[in-house]
């Protein structure tokens, strides 16, 4: 394990300029210069790497307040390696980015099969069906989380034929360079301006006030539904107090791994006491709870987790945000977690799962009210919300949000003048229907368009 110099970090004086390393494969790095222009109370320092294995070892001796990678790969590489005490981010990869590179190679002549790495299957799947190219055959690289270059372009390698009806979209421009050189159609999904823009706009967050944020209090409260795992299931009242047990014991090793103070409350209900330091840190950067094998049996055989978590100037403002965020986390159908934090703006939701690709949302108080004085109540909002972060989907149709929203065709349409009224949804086109009959309008959730690019 790498580990970075703790007396070098903690003795820094204090400065009205933030360091942030860019760290980039050769000739990506300065790609955020122009960006950078928009921020000048960060200094930056550019630092690139011939090879994927030397990214580590130029984070790890870097002397910057704030790292930031311009690629994902190099990023989870590094933070599988090494051991660091200051904020490290990458520029995501997102849907503009894989629209953008996918019509740029589809325009070449002849490609009918592609290969994608650096996004997971669902959010390809959805960009092709939205792209309205059903006949092309896609493959998407899933093996390992940290690939080397070698791997990737084995796998594209391999799946291309010599017809030279396959394209590649990597999230590495050096796989990119490589193949197209050997004459294989590929293109870099390169993240757009805006992408840079809001990474950016993360780092200086990540690092004004930190010292003061860390030490900040977090109240989480979590409800244990059984009702799915017992129902039905002809259990004892011995089995019954057993599953009771095990809930018990996952919750105390949720809050154990939070280094928190935990106190049952009611019958599966639980109040938790953390710092907002160990918070984050524990959750990979507000992405994910970090529940273990055990908790995740659980969840499986029936028994749903709701977590809602509250950020405060004052331990009695974090008890109240975490109460309203736990009402979000049971009205949108629980199996998640919401953050409310100390402005009342609104994290989430949080999967009980493995990190997702796409960064969680943050949506802003003032969006928060204006959604709600234009009938997007806080059940429809977190329905929406969380359909979008896993699916990447802004563009609906009534059917669509009726299923969404679990309500009537009727009342969608309804929702849609009083949303299109208020600037929050977009009328963007028409889609004929199998039958006969009026075509469909789509609609799009403009004001979620952020969560996905």
């Amino acid at each position: 394990m790498i580990r970075m110099s703790i007396e070098e970090r903690m003795n820094k004086k204090e400065r009205s300029e933030i360091a942030i390393a860019i760290i980039g494969s050769e000739g990506r790095a300065k790609a955020l210069s122009r960006c950078l222009k928009l921020f000048p109370s960060l200094r930056p320092t550019y630092y690139e790497y011939r090879n994927l294995s030397e990214a580590p070892g130029i984070a790890a001796a870097a002397d910057a307040d704030v790292l930031l990678f311009t690629e994902a790969l190099s990023y989870r590489l590094f933070k599988a390696r090494c051991s660091y005490l200051v904020p490290a981010l990458f520029v995501p990869l997102t849907v503009s980015a894989l629209h953008d590179g996918l019509l740029r190679l589809v325009r070449r002549c002849g490609i009918s099969k592609i290969s994608v790495d650096g996004l997971p299957v669902k959010i390809v799947e959805s960009a092709i069906k939205r792209l309205g190219e059903p006949k092309l055959m896609v493959s998407v690289y899933e093996r390992s989380d940290t690939p080397s270059v070698s791997e990737l372009l084995d796998y594209h390698r391999g799946l291309c034929d010599a017809d030279g009806s396959h394209g590649v979209l990597t999230a590495m421009g050096s796989v990119a360079e490589r193949l197209n050189a050997e004459g294989i159609a590929s293109e870099w999904m390169e993240p757009t301006e805006q992408d840079m823009i809001v990474t950016l706009e993360r780092a200086l967050l990540s690092t004004e006030w930190r010292r003061d944020r860390e030490a900040q209090v977090v109240v989480g409260m979590i409800r244990a539904d059984r009702l799915a795992a017992t129902e039905g299931s002809g259990r004892a009242e011995s089995g019954i107090q057993q599953l009771d047990f095990d809930i018990l014991h996952a919750v105390q090793r949720l809050v154990r791994q939070l280094d928190g103070h935990l106190t049952r409350i009611a019958d599966g209900e639980y109040q938790f006491v953390t710092t907002r330091g160990i918070f984050e840190s524990e959750t990979g950067g507000y992405k994910r709870i970090p529940f273990t094998g055990e908790s995740i049996r659980l969840r499986e055989a029936g028994t749903s987790f709701s977590i809602g978590v509250g950020f405060g100037y004052t331990a009695g403002e974090a008890g109240v945000h975490a109460r309203r965020a736990i009402r979000l986390a049971k009205e949108g159908g629980g199996d998640v977690c919401y953050i409310v934090r100390e402005d009342g703006s609104l994290i989430g939701p949080l999967a009980m799962s493995e990190p997702m690709q796409i960064d969680l949302p943050l949506v802003d108080a003032s969006l928060l009210k204006r959604a709600e004085s234009a009938g997007l109540t806080s059940i429809y909002l977190t329905r929406l919300i969380g359909h979008t972060t896993r699916f990447g989907q802004i563009d609906y149709d009534a059917r669509e949000l009726a299923s969404v929203l679990g309500v009537t065709i009727r009342s969608v349409h309804r929702f849609l003048l009083l949303w299109t009224d208020a600037g929050l949804v977009d009328i963007v086109g028409e889609e004929k229907g199998v039958s006969r009959g009026r075509p469909r309008l789509k609609y799009r959730v403009s004001f979620l368009n952020r969560l996905i690019h």
